[in-house]
């Protein structure tokens, strides 16, 4: 199937449809060609997130995994297929189930290098989170800011009643937050938003 991304947009992220062991996405660039494809198996107590090269699983690119079993501010890791870690996302458990989707991105070592935000009013965000309609009507969108406050890139959810596409954008270069990384926090947020709803 080929997708056009939307102006502007980098990566899309679409969601496999009728995939019923675990969730699996297909990433494309800004022609319309496949450049990787995440895996998240069913029935884990952890999470566990692989992103290939392509469907064939035969190169492996990142892994997003945590040690948490259950944690509504659960720390997620990304990593090189080595294992090497590229840096961590940790959600802001309680206010983002109730008020906005908010997450703390740190580098390797654990320094906040920036955070990423749903973007719209409180009185929007909230009513996504109750109002099956909103949600529906009014897709979400995430935007990631380094520490001085410049936005690096946006997320956003395409507007469509049965499958979930996400259209990443990359507004700015920064030295801390390279692109495998922010292509990362888009797949895990693609993973969690595809659950939510």
């Amino acid at each position: 199937m080929h997708i056009t991304a939307a102006p502007g947009e980098k990566y899309t992220i679409r969601k496999k449809v009728f995939k019923l062991l675990g969730e699996s996405f297909h990433v494309y660039d800004a022609h319309g060609n496949v450049v990787a494809f995440a895996n998240q198996k069913a029935l884990r107590l952890r999470e566990d997130l692989r992103v290939y090269t392509s469907e064939d699983k035969s190169k492996e690119l990142i892994r997003i995994g945590t040690q948490s079993i259950i944690d509504f501010s659960a720390t997620y890791t990304v990593a090189l297929p080595d294992g090497s870690p590229l840096g961590m996302m940790q959600r802001k458990g309680m206010r983002s189930a109730f008020v906005r989707d908010e997450w703390i991105i740190s580098d390797a070592t654990g320094k906040q290098i920036a955070f990423l935000r749903e973007a719209g009013s409180t009185a929007l965000t909230i009513s996504r989170r109750w109002i099956e309609l909103a949600a529906a009507i009014f897709p979400q969108t995430y935007e990631v800011h380094n520490e001085d406050g410049t936005l690096v890139s946006r997320f956003r959810q395409h507007f469509h009643p049965f499958v979930f596409k996400m259209g990443v954008t990359i507004h700015a270069d920064d030295p801390e937050l390279d692109e495998l990384m922010l292509l990362a926090i888009a797949c895990l947020i693609a993973a969690i938003e595809g659950r939510q709803n």
